[in-house]
This record gives structure tokens, C-alpha cells and sequence, in this order.
């Protein structure tokens, strides 16, 4: 978080945090009080989403959203009423929620993001739907689950027309419903996608940036470059 990332997500559908680490995590991140902390949860459910929000996450990303009525099931569990049907947790685990005390409930609404995946043809098929719900704030593209839906197989890269199509309608449709477009992405696709629309993008992952930092720090090491001669991290 203190890279000064714009959000940092904890990947609990595909990545190796349960809830104990990943409550760890939101806590850690909070105190940074920089890369809004978020989470992917496993599955579209009130028990899980619920838990997460507690935790601390100020959004939630939920996988394979396919239709209206699957939007209307992530809104209940991400807002309190009269917009959603989120339980009331009186032990709130964020730093966020503790320090705010009774004003987080006020604001949670608007502060909490709600954030669908859109990761199947049914999912295109039914976008104007899904984004109509009240109190969906954004979509979020699953580059490969929407590609091999269309028969592409897993999208490492956007060189398919017919599936850069694809996204260029998802990116439409949002602009005209007035909510931002997500992608999970990468450092080299995300400058093109962001001229494209998708003004959210997680450009990498912490194993893939630790392999990187490492890699090139040991090159650095092994060419003899010397740096600043600071001993800073970051």
C-alpha cells in the first residue's frame, strides 16, 4: 500500500489468503491510510462478503455475476439498508471503521464499493441489466473467464478482434451507465486498456512483483550498478 497504489485487493477466490491472513491484511493496509484496501471474495455470498466488510474492506469484488437478480444478491450483502441487507456487525475488525465509530454507518453506503465480475457471454448478454442495479458502483473484467466463455481460450493479451470488441462494448456500456470499468491487467496491456476506458485495472499480483523486483535487483547487483547508496526499501 505504501507504493501509493490507487487500491491494493486481497484475492481470496484465486489467490492463497483465508480469512484470518486476510483480515491481517485489511488491517495492515488500513494503517498505511493510502491504497484503499478491497477483496475478491470466493463466491457471491452474504456470510463471506459481510465478514470482509467488517474486516475492513472498503470493496468488494464479486466473481461470475451473470445476471440482474445475481447483482441484486452482491448489492444486499455489500450495502446496509434501505439499499442492500447487509448484517450489522457491532465488532467492527477495521482500523477505518473503528476510528469513524458511529459515523462509519452513515457513510458505509457510499464508501463501499460494490463491484461485479463480468466474466461470461451471459454476463455481456445481460450488462445494461447488471449495471442498472441500484448500488453497483463498477464491473470488473475476468479477461480469461471471458475469453475462453467465447471459445478464445485464456486472454494474455488483446491481439483477438473479435474479443477487443468484446471489451470495447463493456467499456461503452459503462461509460453510458455512468459506472467505472474494471479489468484485471498487466504493467505492458494497461496503458492501452486505460486510453480504451478501463479506468480501474490490478496491473499485477505480490508473487509476480516480488519475482520482478528480485530479478531485476539481482541483475542490478550482478551489473554493478551502485543506485543513490540509500538503504531505503521503497
Amino acid at each position: 500500500a505504501r507504493v501509493d497504489f490507487d487500491y491494493v485487493c486481497i484475492d481470496m477466490q484465486h489467490g492463497m489468503a483465508d480469512y484470518q491472513v486476510a483480515t491481517v491484511m485489511l488491517q495492515a493496509i488500513t494503517l498505511t491510510q493510502m491504497g484503499t484496501p478491497i477483496c475478491r471474495v470466493p463466491w457471491n455470498e452474504p456470510g463471506i462478503i459481510g465478514r470482509m466488510l467488517d474486516a475492513g474492506a472498503q470493496g468488494i469484488i464479486i466473481p461470475m455475476v451473470n445476471s440482474a437478480e445475481e447483482a441484486v444478491r452482491a448489492v444486499d450483502a455489500t450495502k446496509y439498508p434501505p439499499l442492500g441487507q447487509r448484517s450489522h456487525g457491532p465488532t467492527i475488525i477495521g482500523g477505518r471503521a473503528r476510528s469513524l465509530g458511529e459515523e462509519y454507518y452513515p457513510t458505509a453506503n457510499d464508501t463501499n464499493a460494490c463491484i461485479p465480475m463480468i466474466e461470461t457471454r451471459d454476463a455481456v448478454e445481460n450488462l445494461d441489466e447488471i449495471l442498472a442495479v441500484d448500488g453497483v458502483d463498477a464491473i470488473y473484467v475476468g479477461p480469461s473467464d471471458l475469453s475462453l466463455s467465447y471459445g478464445y481460450g485464456p486472454a494474455y493479451s488483446d491481439d483477438n478482434e473479435e474479443y477487443k470488441e468484446v471489451l470495447e462494448y463493456i467499456v461503452e456500456r459503462c461509460n453510458k451507465a455512468g459506472k467505472v470499468a474494471g479489468i484485471h491487467s498487466t504493467v505492458g496491456l494497461a496503458p492501452n486498456r486505460r486510453e480504451k476506458g478501463f479506468m480501474m485495472q490490478t496491473i499485477s499480483g505480490d508473487v509476480a512483483a516480488l519475482a520482478k523486483g528480485s530479478y531485476r535487483d539481482l541483475q542490478d547487483a550482478r551489473a554493478g550498478e551502485t543506485g543513490d547508496g540509500s538503504s531505503r526499501i521503497y
